[in-house]
């Protein structure tokens, strides 16, 4: 068994093991058991009581953080001639249409948002192979197919990020950096925990929120008491 590094006890000192904290407490101690060299991104993993290969049981949304995810989010617009302009100024990374799906189709992916509209969707068809395992092709649910490009590329750039239960219940999601005040990552976590709660399906019987942990790159998870929440 590997030997705990200094900055390992110090963090393991800080937290009590099965306690579960109230999410300011977890927003704060999230900081203070942080070591990493680089700027390490916050990290919040929800288990729902729900059962994901039932459809009327998915969960899967969108939200706005407030003060937004705190990385550089690179977004290519895929939209008509008309709409262009409106995108570049909008803050869209990449602007155009025919030529950045012949780049795609060549391989190029080094994008992490890709908003469109539903006249070029046909032309996104054949790209699914390409998009869909890399988490790229747009989908209306998450509101990258749209009318009005350009709002929805300012709302990207401005923090909203959609996520999705996974096949084992679990949501998990990065909603800020260590950088931010204990306050900033309080407010993400509590705008993201609300709005999963807000999805909660019909036919989801028992508990809902099972267990909710923050933590950050390498570090534990802090076990985060539901009721703080509410």
């Amino acid at each position: 068994m590997s030997k705990l590094t200094k900055n390992q006890k110090l963090a393991a000192e800080k937290i009590e093991a099965g306690k579960a904290y109230s999410l300011k407490e977890a927003a704060e101690l999230v900081k203070a058991i942080t070591f990493t060299k680089f700027e390490a991104s916050v990290d919040i993993d929800m288990r729902l009581g729900v059962d994901p290969r039932k459809a009327n049981q998915m969960v899967r949304g969108v939200v706005s953080l407030p003060n937004g995810t705190g990385k550089v989010t690179r977004v290519l617009a895929l939209c008509t001639a008309d709409q262009e302009a409106a995108a570049k100024e909008a803050g869209a990374d990449y602007v155009g249409l025919d030529e950045y799906i012949d780049k795609i189709k060549g391989g190029w992916t080094d994008v992490d948002v890709i908003i469109t509209m539903p006249s070029c969707m046909g032309k996104l068809g054949p790209l699914g192979r390409i998009l869909g395992p890399r988490g790229l092709m747009p989908n209306p649910k998450s509101g990258t197919v749209t009318m009005d490009v350009a709002k929805a590329v300012k709302e990207v750039k401005q923090g909203k990020i959609d996520f999705k239960v996974d096949k084992t219940g679990i949501v998990h999601t990065s909603i800020g950096k260590v950088t931010f005040s204990a306050d900033k990552i309080y407010e993400n976590a509590k705008e993201f925990i609300q709005t999963i709660i807000k999805l909660k399906p019909a036919a989801a019987k028992g508990t809902y929120i099972k267990s909710i942990f923050l933590s950050s790159t390498m570090s534990k998870g802090i076990k985060v008491d539901p009721k703080s929440v509410e």
